[in-house]
């Protein structure tokens, strides 16, 4: 029977879409797994593949249509011997009253199908749409598929949810009874001024009014809940970065050359300072932790993530276990993700998730700055210019180069004194530079 093709879930969070471009027309025969239609969400522009093999027999939302709702009918897919008549059958069935719903046609691969209106509702409301792939991986790992979101047709959960779960780090949820998902909600906020009260403060023609695209709607939001539910305090120090400096020179210096003379790689400073917050949070094992009203969420790898200016917004990109990674590693993985950030080409995975994050601005001449945690982050490092400026060592004055950095902690995950050994740790790392190559 037809197959519906429904607006995916690209991310556990993602409400709606943007249907970007069409790479298939009516008529055409698609294989499963054949890239169909290009998705735009409000950090990413992400590919949909079909789900099974037939002929696409109706495309129902046209390209470039915005705010498409996660699982809305997008288009019909005929299996071999059907024809138009079959969409019609389809559209017509759905115009009746709501039937219960099974999914079928095997592994990782759905589709919705109706079943007898006498299938009793109660035992499928609890009931959590998997592949039988997904719920073994899942068992395998011991982790609790109820846990998992799932991206596949009306939510189902499959092979890839499960996996990127377990690679973002999940814990063995098995093992003790299912927390309470922790949802952080914002409390009311003051009823301010109006649009049209604005509109009013300024003279007709003399402002022109953007729109706010989803990019930038999603930062507000996640901004403002972090600011209103997060209890932020802040550390700063300041770093001497003259033998930091010296030895990156150094490592360019001596990096290797491809056959056209190219060297493989180029060291920045905010490179070191990634390894060198990833190394503090290990050597500061209790601060690298999330918070949840259920219990402390204790990392045991350093993913870092690194604030990368888009057009429109910002995005942060995660370098995963970032501590175990040589500098030449960091470096490439970094120039790899900030390229495809800004072409808004990032899957979640690459995105969603990190255990802290870098902040840096010193490129722009910025002394000295605050960063908003964002969440589950408990911490994230605000990092300012290195700057030339008279310094004193063994009681005498000479001139260093000297960068402020600042630490924004979650009070309730991290305390004054913790917080303090995470910097300190840092300014060790950043100061004996060599320790990062051991």
């Amino acid at each position: 029977m037809a197959i519906k093709i429904l607006m995916p879930a690209l991310s556990p969070t993602m409400e709606e879409g943007n249907l970007a471009k069409w790479l298939v027309k009516e008529g055409d025969n698609v294989s499963a797994g054949d890239v169909i239609a290009e998705i735009e969400t409000d950090k990413a522009t992400m590919e949909v593949e079909s789900i099974d093999d037939g002929v696409v027999g109706k495309i129902l939302v046209a390209e470039g249509t915005e705010a498409v709702k996660v699982n809305e009918l997008i288009a019909v897919l005929l299996e071999d011997g059907e024809d138009a008549s079959a969409v019609d059958a389809m559209m017509s069935s759905d115009a009746q009253p709501a039937q219960p719903q099974i999914e079928a046609k095997g592994e990782d691969t759905p589709a919705s199908v109706q079943v007898s209106s006498n299938t009793q509702e109660p035992q499928q409301k609890d009931r959590i749409f998997s592949s039988p792939l997904a719920r073994r991986i899942a068992k395998q790992n011991e982790l609790d598929i109820a846990q998992v979101s799932g991206s596949g047709p009306r939510g189902r959960v499959v092979k890839r949810d499960v996996e990127a779960v377990l690679a973002a780090g999940a814990t063995k949820l098995a093992t003790a009874p299912a927390p309470t998902p922790v949802v952080a909600v914002a409390p009311a906020a003051p009823q301010g001024q109006s649009d049209e009260q604005i509109f009013k403060l300024f003279d007709e023609g003399s402002y022109e009014l953007i729109p706010h695209d989803g990019m930038r709607k999603t930062i507000a939001k996640r901004l403002t809940e972090s600011k209103q539910t997060v209890p932020h305090f802040y550390l700063t120090v300041e770093c001497q970065l003259d033998e930091l400096l010296a030895l990156r020179s150094q490592l360019n210096k001596s990096a290797p050359v491809d056959k056209e003379g190219n060297a493989k790689y180029k060291l920045s400073v905010n490179d070191m300072i990634i390894k060198a917050h990833a190394l503090a949070l290990k050597a500061v094992p209790a601060a690298n932790a999330s918070w949840s009203d259920n219990g402390m969420l204790m990392h045991k790898h350093s993913d870092v993530g690194v604030a990368v200016s888009v057009d429109g917004g910002l995005i942060t990109p995660i370098i995963r276990r970032a501590e175990e990674k040589t500098l030449s590693t960091i470096s490439l993985e970094m120039k790899d993700l900030a390229k495809r950030a800004r072409e808004r080409k990032l899957k979640p995975l690459e995105y969603q998730g990190g255990t802290s994050a870098v902040s840096n601005l010193g490129m722009f001449g910025i002394k000295e700055f605050s960063a908003v945690i964002n969440p589950p982050h408990a911490t994230i490092l605000a990092v300012g210019a290195g700057i030339k400026q008279p310094i004193v060592k063994k009681d005498e004055i000479s001139v260093g180069t000297v960068m402020s950095v600042t630490l924004s902690t979650d009070h309730r995950a991290v305390d004054g004194v913790l917080g303090a050994q995470l910097l300190q740790a840092f300014k060790r790392f950043i100061e004996h530079p060599m320790s990062m190559l051991v």
